[in-house]
């Protein structure tokens, strides 16, 4: 009886210890996020794929191209790796940059306090304005002050959302800017707020019955955020963007998108 005794209690030892063993954490890895990059040889950067002219697919080739992809290639180019996209959607973006799930985020993320609290930015790489989109026939929206009350398509974690919010319109959530004007053409929305040059590419090929009204508001400086506390790979960003600007590759891949240098 003794000697069963003791077995259990050593066979429950043991159990113990490999659930121990177990439960036992993978460590994380410490260092500037750079080093890591430069281990694995890819720069991982999240990004929408819907966002035209910023980020989207060939209609030819289904490539992922646009302002902010090349930009970004070109950024990993200069940093001698190679460039991995992750499509996601808008209001999770920031969410993986944050659980470090990517290693930058290229999507027309608009420098604003609150995001630099949770982010660092590299130097801006685009400077837009937003404005407004309602349906042909809409005679109500004028101007900003108008859209108080009214429903607005948008992306709620957005510049654009964010801006819509505090001038009192009511918002309509969604993934991304071509489904709302879809429902701003639907009537189903009334207006929907966005980047003047992704408003001006997406009517110039599009049969939707929508128009811009307004003047061209809000200032905005686009850059590139990356997890806070890398202080490596913010400089390398940084030292491409400014080898870039310095040598003229910015404003042309800016002006083949464009027709005109967005990156001052």
């Amino acid at each position: 009886m003794k000697k069963k005794t003791g077995l259990i209690i050593s066979l429950l030892f043991l159990l113990s210890m490999v659930a121990t063993a177990c439960t036992v954490e993978t460590p994380t890895p410490k260092g500037d996020l750079l080093d890591q990059v430069k281990e694995r040889g890819t720069l991982i950067v999240g990004t929408e794929g819907t966002y035209k002219p910023f980020t989207f697919h060939d209609e030819k080739t289904n490539q992922l191209t646009g302002y902010d992809v090349e930009v970004a290639q070109e950024i990993g180019k200069r940093m001698g790796v190679k460039v991995e996209f992750q499509e996601i959607p808008w209001d999770g973006m920031l969410t993986s940059l944050q659980t470090k799930k990517i290693d930058m985020v290229a999507n027309q993320v608009g420098v604003k306090p609150e995001r630099q609290e949770k982010f660092d930015f590299s130097k801006p790489y685009a400077v837009s304005y937003a404005q407004i989109v309602v349906h042909q026939d809409n005679q109500d929206i004028k101007e900003i002050e108008d859209i108080k009350n009214k429903k607005a398509g948008q992306t709620p974690t957005s510049n654009y959302g964010q801006l819509a919010v505090q001038k009192g319109a009511e918002i309509i959530s969604y993934e991304d800017m071509m489904s709302a004007f879809r429902d701003v053409a639907a009537k189903r929305v009334d207006l929907s707020l966005n980047d003047r040059l992704a408003i001006a590419e997406a009517l110039k090929n599009s049969k939707l019955p929508l128009k811009t009204v307004g003047e061209q508001i809000d200032r905005s400086e686009s850059a590139f955020p990356i997890p806070k506390g890398n202080p490596k790979l913010l400089a390398e960003i940084n030292k491409a963007l400014d080898s870039m600007r310095a040598d003229g590759t910015l404003a042309k891949i800016s002006q083949k998108y464009f027709g005109e240098d967005i990156s001052t």
